[in-house]
């Protein structure tokens, strides 16, 4: 397994082996240690590798995955994950704003807690955060599914289209056009696979709560012609 020092390697380097992974290659399995909060560590990825970093990031680390499997083993700055593709995000700490912005695939753990806006424009990515998240999360998120265990800050699910947002804890408030929803056999399903593959085992799902789109924002209404 090659192993980076980015006290001694340049960070361009170590990304440019990631990019430079063909079909059938040897080396798939990278480590990363003395990462010292780099941002944009392990950018780009479209190539089924597996990157241990061993330390904390700063932004925008896995930025772009398709196909990667990323653990960062410590925290994580803003934009985690950002426009991730597909494959798989691990964070063991915390993780800063915007963690899964854009997201379009893959799937996204987070075993501490997310800042703000976690989740903000979605658009297909899965995220399971063990912790709690920050205000505004989820916001004009699109598609995909949003798992708390913990709480959630003011404002959730804000111009929310047709994701789904799961949360086991408190709302602090919903945003515009959110709303609690019914969770159905079928949610159950759902969330039950999420958790079984965010390696959580202690919890139920129907110990969760479903929050969804109301749908009224995004079709008119000829009683509202006068704002527009």
């Amino acid at each position: 397994m090659p192993v980076f020092d980015l006290t001694a390697t340049p960070l361009r380097e170590f990304n440019q082996a990631l990019h430079d992974v063909k079909s059938g290659a040897n080396d798939t399995a990278f480590e990363v240690v003395n990462p010292r909060g780099h941002h944009s560590v392990a950018v780009g990825i479209d190539a089924p590798v597996v990157v241990d970093v061993r330390g904390s990031v700063g932004y925008y680390c896995a930025g772009m995955n398709d196909g990667g499997t990323v653990t960062v083993h410590g925290s994580a700055g803003p934009g985690v994950a950002e426009n991730m593709m597909s494959g798989t995000v691990v964070i063991e700490g915390d993780a800063s704003q915007y963690a899964g912005a854009t997201g379009r695939g893959g799937l996204l753990v987070i075993k501490g807690n997310a800042a703000s806006r976690c989740g903000i424009s979605m658009k297909g990515i899965d995220i399971v955060v063990h912790g709690s998240i920050g205000h505004m999360s989820a916001f004009m998120a699109q598609s995909g599914n949003l798992v708390v265990l913990g709480d959630a800050g003011e404002a959730l699910g804000d111009s929310l289209y047709e994701a789904r947002l799961f949360v086991r804890g408190s709302v602090k408030s919903l945003g515009a056009d959110c709303i609690e929803k019914e969770m159905r056999p079928e949610h159950i399903e759902v969330l039950s696979g999420l958790l079984e593959k965010a390696g959580v085992t202690d919890v139920k799902p129907e110990e969760f709560k479903r929050y969804g789109s109301a749908r009224k924002l995004y079709t008119f209404n000829i009683d509202n012609a006068d704002a527009y």
